[in-house]
């Protein structure tokens, strides 16, 4: 039999499987994200394709207005899947093309921010997206869709939208041998050994996905920066992705390493108050901006973890960010990491960047931008936002959190972050306004990689989807991002929302109880951070070993952060510290973290606190538990491979959530000498076993 003939009879197969099963899901993997734009059913289809027409421009094509235009057709294509456009149409336009009615929608964008869009219906039936620049107009058209996507007509359609930040960012771990430090997708994304002869391709797609979110940078290389990724060779590298990219208003950033101009050679020192020093800077500078005249500028990780930085010097950490924003001038910005700390600091780790920098309030560039962790330690299930929030009026800060999930199970665990942002963003910080008034832009570490889905796992496309979201607007609640990226990415049926988006919602409280309940932190396994070590105590560094952040003997558990210990509590307002100070009336939450409790201490439940902890591990186990058969329920909603690939980490989410119940309460029970609450399992293996684990060959370490 001829190749063109079983080609042919394949063909005819594969759509007689379509008609004979209309309702079966189409194979999918993920690629696509959540700019699937899965046909529509017939009926709204042929509504909303009555209700639109042709896509025009009233304003002359630029690359970004091309690209607005070509992502509208496309996705009305697939959305409307056959069902041709009827109506008036939908016009594309910057408010100085627009006159009449158009003209006056678009005027309520007058003293927006850059990307503001208006959509409207006019009264003659078109369409209007409006913006006053170009990057608008692609955000605009994205709306429209992300509007059509999720199953909302386009009758309902009335939006006006801005950012509430200038800098929306994504942070990139990604190493230049293509490794990604704490990265659970495979290799990086970026393809440094053919750049800058050959794009991969999939740096298109990553861009419409990241301006689709309203994403408009990216830190392209790891905090713990290499020096050499600075020399011309790299810069032509840099210049191939920031032309690719500049159509969908991405700006490229570096993460700069401090000591490049000696590495490489230049000069013999790296004092930022040197002249030889801060003239390489502005000499490399100007380099970088005649290559990428939009360049965004350094990334810059000093003095922690052991990278270099100004303290090696005696200077500050003002210092140092001032020269290199000098460098730059007003043409970018320093990001300045405020994850620091040292081995020569024997008080409270959750103190130190407070410490730091607190006393250098307004003595940095106003070019400078200290990038802040969510909390004071490091991206746990659950932290109190970090006290530096609203603690330094006269400097310029952006929150950095952490999309990819070191510490909440990797890509293998669901885990749903737009709850923990939010945490953080409506904190009231009581120097006036929530955290998220305090900002000026907000960076999330990125857990994209070469997987084909993107992010290692289905569902941890959705904290990349929702850290974009909340960047844009931080008033959205989580329950209506998990609805629009489960609907564009899964499903529009009703009654698979009313299961999914529930399950998305507790997802991450169940990973805070039965890794880290009652306030709890950094029981993880040392180093790579897989599964639980709470017996850990023997590290040179006392705040690497699990039992620093515990506390845990015979007496009790919890770490003293009031005045009767480290004292961190004084660091927040104190309206703030008032909320936390009285262990018998504050949010249980943050119980531990704040408290050292004796271990028959009565909590609000009205067990006493070593039954309560039990309490919540075993919720927890039993909340993944409901997650699994949740899922397994919605069998016919979703595609074969998406729904076996997430069935299949929902059974590793559960044995390891029951790994990490065990193991833990088996510890405690070693140093508590307490017997189980009645009721309560008893761990499946000896404390023993628990602690000969050993995983050398764990990810991203």
């Amino acid at each position: 039999m001829g190749r063109g003939l079983v080609n042919r009879l394949l063909a005819l197969l594969a759509a007689f499987a379509a008609l004979a099963l209309p309702g079966m899901a189409r194979a999918e993997d993920g690629y696509d994200l959540w700019l699937r734009y899965a046909p529509l059913d017939d009926g709204m289809a042929a509504d909303d394709a009555a209700a639109l027409g042709p896509v025009t421009s009233a304003s002359a094509p630029t690359p970004t207005i091309i690209a607005a235009r070509s992502e509208l057709e496309r996705g009305l294509a697939e959305l409307l899947d056959g069902h041709e456009p009827a109506g008036r149409g939908i016009v594309l336009g910057l408010a100085r093309d627009l006159d009449g009615a158009a003209a006056r929608e678009a005027a309520t964008l007058e003293g927006q921010p850059a990307g503001a869009y208006r959509i409207a219906r006019l009264a003659d039936g078109r369409i209007l997206i409006a913006a006053q620049d170009d990057i608008g107009l692609l955000y605009g058209a994205f709306a429209f869709l992300r509007h059509l996507g999720a199953g909302e007509p386009v009758s309902t359609i009335d939006d006006i939208s801005a950012p509430a930040f200038s800098l929306r960012i994504i942070d990139h771990w990604g190493n230049p041998s293509g490794l990604v430090e704490r990265g659970y997708s495979g290799r990086s994304i970026f393809d440094w050994w053919h750049l800058p002869d050959r794009l991969d391709p999939r740096m298109i797609d990553y861009a419409r996905a990241e301006a689709s979110i309203g994403i408009n940078g990216v830190v392209v290389n790891n905090v713990n920066a290499k020096a050499y990724v600075l020399e011309p060779r790299y810069i032509a590298k840099l210049r191939r992705l920031a032309d690719a990219w500049r159509p969908y208003g991405i700006r490229v950033y570096l993460t700069a390493r401090f000591s490049a101009p000696m590495e490489l050679g230049a000069t013999g020192t790296a004092d930022p108050l040197d002249p030889a020093v801060r003239q390489w800077w502005k000499d490399k500078a100007d380099e970088i901006y005649a290559a990428i005249p939009d360049f965004g500028g350094f990334l810059v990780k000093a003095n922690s973890e052991g990278q270099p930085g100004p303290q090696d010097y005696g200077r500050t950490h003002a210092d140092g960010a001032n020269m290199m924003a000098a460098a730059l001038g007003d043409r970018g910005v320093v990001l300045w990491r405020a994850f620091v700390y040292s081995a020569e600091d024997s008080t409270d780790r959750a103190k130190q960047a407070y410490n730091e920098f607190v006393p250098l309030d307004g003595k940095f560039a106003d070019n400078v931008i200290l990038q802040v962790k969510n909390g004071p330690v490091d991206f746990q299930p659950r932290e109190p936002f970090h006290p530096m929030f609203g603690a330094m009026p006269h400097t310029k800060l952006m929150l950095e959190g952490q999309i990819t999930k070191e510490y909440l199970g990797f890509a293998t665990h669901l885990a749903f972050l737009a709850p923990l942002w939010k945490e953080v963003i409506t904190a009231d910080t009581g120097h006036g306004g929530v955290v998220a008034q305090n900002l000026v832009g907000m960076a999330g570490v990125a857990n994209t990689g070469s997987d084909r889905n993107w992010s290692g796992s289905h569902f941890d496309q959705a904290n990349w989807y929702a850290f974009g979201r909340l960047a844009w607007d931080p008033r959205m609640s989580s329950g209506n991002i998990a609805q629009e990226w489960a609907a564009q990415t899964f499903s529009r049926d009703p009654g698979f929302l009313a299961e999914v988006v529930p399950m998305m919602l507790g997802s991450r409280q169940a990973v805070v109880d039965y890794m880290t309940p009652l306030g709890l932190a950094h029981q993880m396994g040392t180093g790579h951070h897989y599964g639980p070590a709470p017996w850990i105590c023997d590290l040179a560094r006392p705040e690497w070993n699990p039992c620093y952040y515990s506390k845990a003997d015979a007496g009790g558990i919890g770490f003293d952060r009031t005045a009767t210990g480290s004292d961190a509590l004084a660091q927040y307002a104190p309206t703030v510290a008032a909320q936390w100070r009285d262990p018998k009336a504050m949010d249980e939450d943050y119980l531990l973290w704040f408290h050292h409790l004796p271990w028959d201490f009565k909590t609000q439940s009205g067990r006493a606190l070593w039954p309560e902890l039990v309490h919540r591990y075993d919720r927890g186990v039993a909340e993944v538990d409901a997650m699994a058969a949740t899922w397994a329920s919605l069998a016919p909603n979703v595609d074969e491979q998406r729904f076996e690939d997430t069935s299949e980490f929902l059974a590793i989410q559960q044995r390891e959530a029951r790994w990490w119940r065990d193991a833990s309460i088996a510890y405690w029970q070693s140093v508590n000498h307490l017997p189980l609450p009645e009721g309560a399992a008893p761990p499946a293996h000896s404390l023993d076993w628990y602690e000969a684990l050993s995983f050398p060959d764990a990810p991203a370490d």
